[in-house]
């Protein structure tokens, strides 16, 4: 099986996170700015080496390399284009790309201006893809606010002026403890009263309180991370080999409401999201979320800190767990429906994950 070739969705992953070292060079050269390895392969190795740091918020300050060389038009454009070619050509045929603009304007851009840039470097990849290799993609945008900042409440306007560029969701991103999504009631409102989705970073470095302020003061239809929701779950091995599982109310509403997790394996053990249960992906508790009919998906959350890709996520889960095709069909559809679309846009997308999966069992 190889998985590349299957189609897949990408719902969690950061422009900043996904540049490629060689672009990444070149950006610093033009700006004078000096990065760790001058080889490519070293400077992906640098990174993923600090961003396994067991911390969300020691894996955060790589991005400060990342965004320094991001303050452009132009460094936009390429960055974005590039982007949805890799998306391309690791098989997603449908990818939401999270950034945030406030990061942005060091070089005297405006939060609208950065905006416009990244959607014209996405539509320019998505030409890319169409024309080198006649497949079909489609990449949209969620604007990220700054959860230690204050400057959600224009964020979210953001969001909802740019709809014609393709902007679909608003989210919070950043160091989660001690920022409750319930600081940006304001922006949520907002975002609510003019039908924007919203989708929420909870229960990576915080646990179960986080989640339910992204849920009941975030008004979150999907969580980032969210495999802290597994704190509210109960597991008994009794004498006689049984195993019982109780959900807390938390983790039943979740799981009732399919709540989607937007889970990110090689992400979640480089912060130590899954330290209360280990740092193997075999601790992972993604196996026992999907067992229990949680709306998992699988995403890179940054393919440079992560030195990976959407197919690499897929294959060391079913490496890990021995997921089949059926499984990983499971997790693209999970991913589909979730997806800030249209119902007939997310009908077609889930038509075209059927028929490529079908295919592949032909």
């Amino acid at each position: 099986m190889r998985v590349e070739s299957l189609p897949k969705v990408s719902l969690h992953d950061h422009l900043d996170g996904g540049l490629r070292p060689q672009t990444l060079r070149e950006l610093a050269d033009a700006i004078e700015l000096a990065v760790p390895e001058s080889d490519d392969a070293k400077l992906a190795r640098w990174f993923a080496h600090q961003a396994n740091s067991g911390s969300l918020v020691d894996y955060l300050a790589t991005f400060e390399m990342t965004t320094a060389v991001m303050q452009t038009r132009e460094s936009l454009i390429r960055v974005a284009r590039e982007y949805v070619n890799d998306l391309g050509a690791d098989g997603v045929v449908y990818g939401e790309v999270r950034w945030a603009p406030e990061q942005h304007r060091d070089c005297g851009l405006t939060l609208d201006e950065a905006v416009e840039a990244v959607h014209d470097g996405i539509e320019l990849g998505i030409g890319d893809v169409r024309t080198n290799t006649r497949a079909d993609i489609d990449v949209t945008q969620i604007l990220s606010a700054m959860r230690h900042t204050d400057q959600s409440c224009e964020v979210a306007r953001l969001a909802v002026k740019h709809r014609a560029d393709g902007v679909v969701g608003f989210d919070i991103a950043g160091a989660e403890v001690g920022f409750p999504a319930s600081n940006h009631c304001e922006a949520f409102d907002y975002a609510a009263r003019h039908f924007m989705p919203v989708t929420v970073h909870a229960g990576e470095a915080d646990g179960p309180e986080s989640i339910r302020s992204a849920l009941f003061d975030g008004r979150a239809l999907r969580l980032g991370h969210g495999v802290r929701v597994a704190d509210d779950i109960e597991i008994v091995r009794d004498d006689g080999d049984n195993t019982f599982v109780t959900l807390g109310p938390l983790a039943q509403w979740v799981r009732d409401r399919q709540i989607t997790l937007e889970v990110c394996p090689t992400s979640n053990m480089q912060t130590g999201a899954i330290a209360p249960w280990g740092n193997r992906l075999i601790d992972h508790p993604f196996d026992l979320l999907f067992q229990l009919g949680f709306a998992v998906t699988v995403n890179t959350d940054n393919r440079l800190m992560g030195n990976t890709t959407l197919s690499r996520e897929l294959g060391l889960l079913s490496d890990t767990f021995g997921y089949d095709l059926d499984d990983i069909e499971s997790f693209q559809l999970n991913a589909a429906e979730a997806a800030f679309l249209s119902r007939e846009d997310r009908d077609e997308l889930l038509d075209a994950i059927r028929a490529g999966f079908e295919a592949a069992r032909q």
